[in-house]
């Protein structure tokens, strides 16, 4: 058994080439190989969003406070709320974030496949994320 104290794991800032705004996460999961679970909680200020990205095996995000925006390549902007879960699939181009207005944090899953567990791509843009592009 292997307990890891939350104290011990301090809240990271999201790193700038990848979110616009301003966020913090919190790891959960980073298991080691043969493992390929990543799990990490995600909180998000107003506004603020991930770039575009991909996950090889997909990822679940599991909405836990506030309001969330989440739009795959070339389809529409949907709202989420607490306890709502979605789920993008392998390779599948998406973003997400906070609402305009709103915090929102969520418990992200995905796993890894040799060592990667997402590819980083554009930033979303500010007429993307208000959904006139």
């Amino acid at each position: 058994m292997d307990i890891i104290l939350r104290k011990d794991v301090p809240t990271r800032r999201g790193p700038a080439d990848y979110f616009t705004g301003t966020v913090w996460q919190d790891p959960i999961i980073e298991a080691a190989p043969p493992a390929t679970v990543r799990s990490v909680y995600v909180s998000f200020e107003p506004g603020a969003r991930t770039a575009w990205h991909t996950h090889p095996l997909g990822q679940t995000l599991y909405i836990t406070t506030g309001i969330a925006h989440v739009q795959s390549w070339g389809g529409p902007i949907k709202v989420l709320q607490p306890g709502d879960v979605v789920y993008f699939g392998p390779n599948e181009k998406h973003w997400h974030g906070a609402a305009p207005g709103h915090f929102m944090a969520h418990v992200a899953i995905q796993e890894s496949v040799n060592g990667s567990h997402v590819t980083w791509m554009e930033k979303v843009s500010d007429e993307q994320y208000s959904g006139k592009a």
